[in-house]
């Protein structure tokens, strides 16, 4: 299918909500072609293929927050007369099933693409960090061992205070004639 939402697009509308990544109802609706009354039936003749780590459905203080937080208009998503339904990575593979068109298939497939890249990418920047904050540690190491090293320079080249007055070697007043 040519006409499939591009895998950046769909990364776009992934979001972490209960510590998950999921993506809304209205979303899926949009990118399956369908509406999302149309997809919240399919999916409530089916509650059994959705436990609530495939699907949840968000309060409406949550679904306000969303709306919101991410600028999505209201009358886009049916208005918040209802509390939307999202979709973790799981739940949007079971959608195809209950869908069953050849769209709700190649969408599926190219979501969960999505939400594989996005893991991969995330996965790729914790290493990254953890390799700079190792990076940051060593240097901080070396920071203190350069001070250390000037620290000493600067005792050296400190010029030493007298401790005596007394000027060493001969002195003629001490000697006796004689």
């Amino acid at each position: 299918m040519n006409d499939l939402i591009p895998i950046p697009e769909i990364q776009q509308r992934i979001h972490i909500l209960r510590g998950k990544r999921v993506m809304t109802d209205a979303d899926l609706a949009h990118f399956y072609g369908v509406s999302t009354g149309e997809l919240n039936q399919a999916v409530s003749r089916n509650l059994n293929r959705f436990p609530e780590d495939f699907c949840f459905q968000l309060s409406l203080l949550e679904t306000r927050n969303l709306i919101s937080q991410f600028v999505i208009s209201s009358s886009q998503h049916g208005g918040t007369r209802r509390p939307m339904r999202v979709f973790t990575e799981q739940g949007v593979a079971m959608l195809a099933s209950v869908l069953r068109s050849e769209r709700a298939a190649a969408m599926s497939i190219a979501i969960v693409r999505a939400f594989v890249q996005l893991r991969e990418l995330l996965t790729t920047h914790r290493e990254l960090a953890v390799k700079l904050a190792e990076l940051e540690r060593k240097l901080e190491k070396h920071d203190s061992a350069i001070a250390n090293i000037f620290e000493a320079i600067r005792q050296l080249l400190a010029s030493p205070e007298p401790e005596h007055t007394r000027k060493i070697g001969f002195n003629r007043s001490d000697s006796h004639s004689g």
